[in-house]
């Protein structure tokens, strides 16, 4: 099958199955650029419009004229990185949506919370976010009950100061009381939530080490001064095997990390980089260093 080039267009993910296939068939495939598939099928026709057979034959056009790129399909410990990256940009998603949830909880019910502690995310907010007592409920108990809840998470760093604080900012409060006994319920969806992601970070990162174990030349990337852990994880996830590529300039590239020039008669405009594909660009940045 030397003499057989199978192009794609890589829009979504549909042709990861059939170029993974084609891979462990040994059979050449590659792909063309979306736009470039947009703005070429007008060529023949002078018109836009489009159906399958129409883009099928504009895609083997572009591969017969050399117009298409060979996709790197990361294979072992490389895939594996790849989908991990996935899995926490997905749980970094869900973290964001529970931390906004938490504090519009906190915004309606207990708005004076912020003033006493500077994040609910702290070890002291958070266990005292699980005792479920709304402001005007929280005035019933005592600065030692209080003080003795709260040493059972953090031994230090809260006295009876910071408990008088949030008595007295529960006091004032205008939070909302109707509602409490689900209000409460809330809360408490909310936090496990929270701490299940949380779990779930714990666990990936875990994972990762281990990973990035099996990739030769991690250690000496970890020696530079300003690496870490993450960026050089998030380079492997997005790059893969770097025995895959022959010059540096393959991975800059690969980000769309190329200079447009913007030119016309005498005038000369600014030179920008080019920002058409949306990547998270430090991965390849420090390859490119």
């Amino acid at each position: 099958m030397e003499s057989v080039i199978t192009g794609m267009e890589p829009t979504g993910h549909y042709w990861l199955n059939l170029a993974q296939v084609l891979k462990e068939e040994q059979i050449k495939f590659v792909t063309v650029n979306p736009l470039h598939v947009k703005h070429s099928k007008e060529l023949d026709d002078n018109s836009p419009t489009k159906n399958d057979v129409k883009d099928a034959k504009v895609i083997a056009k572009l591969v017969k004229d050399g117009r298409y790129a060979q996709p790197t399909i990361p294979q072992g410990v490389f895939a594996e990185r790849r989908v991990a990256k996935k899995l926490r940009d997905l749980l970094n998603v869900d973290l964001q949506i529970v931390q906004g949830q938490v504090h519009n909880w906190i915004d309606r019910y207990f708005p004076e919370f912020c003033t006493v502690f500077k994040s609910w995310e702290g070890k002291a907010a958070l266990h005292l976010l699980k005792l479920e007592a709304l402001p005007h409920e929280l005035v019933n108990y005592t600065d030692e009950e209080l003080l003795n809840y709260l040493r059972q998470a953090v031994k230090r760093s809260i006295g009876m100061k910071k408990i008088q604080s949030l008595r007295e900012a529960a006091n004032r409060s205008i939070g909302i009381r109707q509602g409490a006994m689900m209000a409460k319920m809330e809360l408490r969806s909310l936090i496990q939530k929270y701490e299940l992601i949380q779990a779930k970070f714990e666990e990936l990162d875990h994972t990762l080490d281990t990973l990035l174990q099996d990739i030769p030349g991690v250690d000496q990337m970890l020696d530079i001064t300003g690496i870490g852990r993450d960026t050089v994880a998030g380079f492997f996830a997005e790059v893969g095997d770097l025995r895959e590529y022959n010059h540096p300039r393959q991975i800059t590239k690969l980000a769309g990390l190329s200079l447009k020039e913007n030119t016309s008669g005498k005038h000369k405009g600014r030179t920008k980089l080019r920002n058409g594909v949306e990547r998270n660009y430090e991965p390849y940045y420090f390859g490119h260093l």
